[in-house]
């Protein structure tokens, strides 16, 4: 691997540290309660998705170096793999729109990319977490779609997500961590329990962006609802994966959609005021074609 410069490294780095969502500085590690402060910081974890998209935007492992721990793992499309093998690795992607929540629970972000004019389209979404020691990064961990993936369209994923507000949440409005969780965890029960839907916070307006298809049209009545299984017989989604970011109200959760030719599947949940207010979800099938 040829490595890059410590100048072209340093532009790389400025250029994906201006992306970042303006509120994800908002909250500062003393607003968490002290049993569940970690050691990690928002400025490290910043760092290494910094870093982690710089990589992403050069097709190189070499800007996330410094950051990764020695008995490092990566995993993509809940396969663990060969980093060098990797879409970052293997692919420069021009970055149309990037967006991180930070967990300092867990010491983890969730980071999701959309490539949509670049020559290869993709759209990913990358948990990424931390030793909670030494900060450095044990696992990143991708849902990469792209053709073929689930209702896939780079494009109209781009445009969709352009027209949301992921505002930081004021403190004083801001929803529990485990009532955040609970949301994207009953809402992922859908398939298997045909009690869930009753018990999930759904709310008024709310779109959710599935691939490249949206149920939003802009009005005060939007619904999450349109679409969802009515059958709650279907395979359970299992081997669930949490990064909660409550200042965002958002909680990304990596998981196997076994209805769907146990594929990789990543869904992210926005609560607003305890109620959905959006829902982002890519689906990988192996590289397969996505067939229900």
């Amino acid at each position: 691997m040829v490595a890059i410069t410590a100048l072209s490294l340093w532009a790389a780095l400025a250029a994906v540290t201006t992306a970042r969502v303006v509120g994800m500085n908002s909250r500062s590690d003393s607003s968490l309660p002290l049993s569940k402060r970690a050691t990690c910081t928002r400025e490290t974890l910043l760092a290494a998705a910094d870093a982690y998209v710089a990589a992403q935007t050069a097709g190189k492992l070499d800007a996330l170096s410094p950051v990764l721990a020695a008995n490092w793992t990566y995993e993509e499309n809940n396969k663990v793999i060969d980093a060098t093998k990797s879409v970052v690795a293997k692919l420069a992607l021009k970055i149309d729109s990037r967006r991180t929540i930070v967990d300092l629970v867990q010491c983890a972000t969730y980071t999701e990319l959309i490539s949509a004019t670049g020559a290869v389209p993709y759209v990913i979404g990358t948990q990424i977490h931390h030793e909670k020691d030494s900060n450095k990064v044990k696992l990143i961990d991708s849902v990469a779609s792209t053709t073929g993936s689930w209702l896939f369209d780079a494009k109209k994923t781009l445009d969709y997500a352009k027209q949301e507000k992921w505002d930081p949440i004021p403190e004083g409005k801001r929803d529990a961590r485990e009532l955040i969780q609970s949301a994207g965890d009953l809402y992922l029960d859908l398939w298997s329990s045909s009690t869930a839907e009753a018990k999930i916070p759904w709310g008024t307006p709310c779109a959710r962006l599935e691939g490249g298809a949206y149920t939003g049209k802009g009005r005060a009545d939007d619904s999450c609802k349109a679409g969802v299984p009515s059958n709650h017989n279907q395979a359970p989604n299992t081997r669930r994966r949490y990064v909660i970011d409550e200042s965002m109200g958002s909680v990304s959760i990596l998981c196997v959609w076994e209805h769907m030719m146990n594929a990789a599947d990543s869904h992210e949940f926005r609560l607003e005021g305890g109620k959905l207010r959006f829902i982002h979800t890519m689906t990988e099938c192996g590289g397969k074609t996505c067939r229900l």
